[in-house]
């Protein structure tokens, strides 16, 4: 990783936390409630963000193993991060399905492993070409773009109080490409509602980056790898 590509990962790691330390005050009946995402609940949100980790993560599984695979000209290429929009469509409800803790435990699997993935990924696979889904070929590099807007934004769709004024700065002003900025342009207008007293209680003011900061909280602890 470069620096530039350390520093988004860092602030993927911050997000993330946020992320998880609100979902694991979330009770069962909530997680079944409306998201503000339509024809979504929350469990719905959180399945799919957990199984966006997982077909990220599995793409640059494949650009390593393609990479250290003699013969390969299109390394990336043919894997894919979903079998079709239908399939990732069916796992997002099958894993919307699932408790609560086993949702909040799989959020926070998949990041990891998405994360011991792009920390350990060689230099000279952030350059390949991958795809989401019918996507235009993208660098491997935009991935950690991909991740960080997706779990800001979705944290939004959760509609538990975490909002545009809750962004870190630096997410708020980072230029972004299309979709991507349409789609920050519209959780500006999102109304949030009230939320409790123990929701807020478990709320981690958003620090400014640092780089090596060391993380807080029970996801990744000190860890830096």
């Amino acid at each position: 990783m470069d620096a530039e590509q350390l520093q988004l990962s860092d602030e993927i790691d911050q997000a993330t936390q946020r992320l998880l330390d609100a979902a694991r005050v979330i009770t069962e009946p909530d997680m079944r409630s409306p998201s503000l995402l339509p024809g979504w609940s929350r469990a719905h949100v959180i399945a799919h963000l957990a199984g966006g980790a997982d077909a990220m993560r599995n793409l640059l599984g494949g650009v390593r193993a393609d990479r250290d695979r003699p013969g390969r000209d299109r390394p990336g290429r043919d894997r894919a991060a979903y079998a079709s929009a239908a399939a990732r469509d069916a796992a997002i409800e099958s894993g919307a399905a699932r408790t609560t803790a086993e949702l909040t435990t799989w959020l926070a699997d998949s990041a990891m492993a998405f994360r011991t993935v792009t920390r350990r990924l060689p230099d000279d696979c952030w350059q390949v070409p991958v795809q989401m889904l019918d996507s235009a070929p993208f660098p491997a590099g935009e991935l950690l773009v991909r991740r960080l807007v997706e779990v800001e934004l979705h944290h939004c769709d959760l509609g538990i109080g975490y909002g545009a004024a809750q962004w870190p700065a630096a997410f708020g002003a980072m230029e972004l490409a299309e979709p991507m900025r349409s789609q920050r342009e519209e959780r500006l207008s999102y109304e949030q509602p009230v939320i409790s007293a123990r929701a807020k209680s478990a709320a981690r003011p958003v620090p400014p980056y640092r780089p090596g900061q060391p993380m807080p909280g029970s996801w990744i602890g000190r860890s830096r790898a």
